[in-house]
């Protein structure tokens, strides 16, 4: 008889080839000693497919979120860790006797390493690219206003907040020193791919973020 693993954690998001979520957290339990402890990936096609797996799975102890449900899953949380409710998104998931709580780390990751790759800079004199407007992107805006960062939103459709890729110009790459892009643009398996930026404007005093982690490194351009 196969053994049932007590505690369960997993992805959900759609597609997860781009994944090495699994990968990663076997590694960590079986470094760390976490015994009787399992990670899956979970493939959902549509948000309303989290119902089925949460109650397919009864020692699920929670999930991190993907690409496209960082948003989508809201509706489906009882509650909300302080600062993903300001974010507006979530990429984890505790799950204790049924009651889903969302967490978003992302802001926590993304702001020490811009630290990191901005130095001793004030950030009140960076202007920033953010490319793209999705659930990543949402993490990103909350850390540049903590920082004091002004950003200008950039993606394929105009809307009043936005602008698109086709108005951008040498000078409003030149004057926006840090470019982050929130987009899947250039994740495995499309690791070609990339946003359509005026590369040419770029220079040594630009700073470029990219949220993309599959590949680690991407020289596309």
């Amino acid at each position: 008889m196969k053994k049932e693993i007590a505690n369960l954690y997993g992805l959900i998001g759609y597609p997860l080839s781009h994944s090495f979520s699994k990968h990663y957290f076997t590694e960590k339990f079986e470094r760390e000693g976490i015994v009787e402890t399992n990670y899956e990936l979970f493939p959902i096609e549509d948000i309303t497919q989290l119902q089925v797996v949460l109650a397919s799975q009864p020692n699920l102890r929670g999930l991190n979120v993907t690409i496209p449900y960082k948003q989508a899953v809201l509706p489906y949380l009882h509650e909300l860790e302080e600062s993903a409710a300001a974010i507006g998104a979530v990429n984890t998931i505790q799950i204790q006797n049924g009651h889903l709580k969302g967490f978003n780390t992302d802001a926590i990751g993304f702001e020490i390493s811009l630290k990191e790759l901005l130095g001793n800079v004030d950030y009140t004199t960076i202007r920033a690219l953010v490319l793209g407007d999705g659930g990543a992107a949402k993490a990103v805006f909350y850390v540049l206003h903590t920082l004091g960062i002004s950003y200008k939103v950039v993606t394929r459709s105009a809307s009043e907040n936005t602008i698109i890729y086709e108005d951008l110009t040498d000078d409003t790459i030149a004057s926006h020193q840090l470019i982050i892009n929130t987009t899947p643009l250039g994740m495995s398996p499309d690791v070609h791919t990339l946003p359509n930026l005026p590369y040419h404007a770029l220079t040594t005093k630009h700073f470029l973020y990219d949220l993309v982690y599959n590949p680690t490194k991407n020289c596309s351009f």
